[in-house]
């Protein structure tokens, strides 16, 4: 059983963030990246897998990005996984969902996955399509939000989350995607000794040019600070003199009371 695990670099949401010298982007000075947090349910699951089945599927950690990426890869492997791929690509950020739905699927294609893990969405998008856009494009089936996980004899069983609080149960016969959500496990942290080991294991490269065969677009993405709008009053004091002056407020500078 082969395996492969989608995951993405991105920016800590604790970084402080500012538009790079074209305001399309963010400066990446200083600025710290992660595992995204999602995909990291992706690996425990796939380790977890990997494990009830006596440790016989393969598990490969597949990244697209610039260098700095090999180090959440590295992260995967000391999880569990027991090779990466770096797809490299240094303007991976300017691309669009389907454009790394399609580096993912060109890869899987040539390599025969029963099961391919992404995380429900990334951190910095919040697109959540490339799962279901590489599932699409290899005719693979397909369970999205996923927060609970089986699997036997080739069939994969899982319940997805969906509105409300409800759940849902899918079961799906291999080779399928699955994209995990929050509450699906609880991802562990590498020991010392996978650390090390990780540093030995196989992170392959592959230049995206050979994996993306269609013309470049580029997705303009806008990051810029909101403009400074007016001031604020900050009321301080008793509770009930703050709520006296903020009628007042409201009556003498608003239409809200009359």
């Amino acid at each position: 059983m082969k395996i492969l695990v989608c995951i993405k670099q991105v920016p800590d949401m604790e970084s402080r963030f500012k538009p790079d010298a074209s305001g399309v982007w963010y400066a990446e000075t200083d600025l710290a990246f992660r595992v995204n947090e999602y995909d990291e349910y992706a690996i425990e699951q796939a380790v977890l897998l990997k494990e009830q089945l006596g440790g016989e599927p393969e598990v490969t950690v597949l990244s697209i990005g610039a260098d700095r990426v090999v180090e959440a890869i590295k992260k995967g492997l000391s999880m569990g996984g027991d090779r990466g791929v770096h797809v490299q690509d240094a303007a991976a950020h300017l691309k669009d969902s389907w454009q790394v739905a399609s580096i993912i699927a060109a890869y899987a294609a040539g390599e025969g996955f029963d099961l391919i893990l992404t995380g429900l969405q990334s951190q910095d998008r919040g697109s959540a399509q490339v799962g279901v856009t590489v599932a699409e494009l290899l005719d693979y089936a397909c369970a999205t939000t996923v927060v609970g996980f089986e699997y036997a004899d080739g069939t994969v069983t899982v319940k997805r989350e969906l509105e409300g609080g409800v759940k849902g149960t899918v079961r799906l016969k291999t080779p399928a995607v699955v994209t995990c959500q929050l509450g699906l496990n609880q991802p562990r942290y590498p020991t010392l000794p996978n650390i090390m080991k990780a540093k030995k294991k196989e992170v392959r490269v592959i230049p995206v040019a050979e994996l993306l065969h269609q013309e470049q677009r580029v997705a303009q993405v806008e990051f810029r600070a909101p403009a400074r709008k007016g001031s604020a009053m900050v009321l301080e004091g008793e509770l009930t003199d703050q709520v006296d002056r903020l009628i007042g407020i409201l009556k003498d500078k608003t239409a809200v009371l009359r």
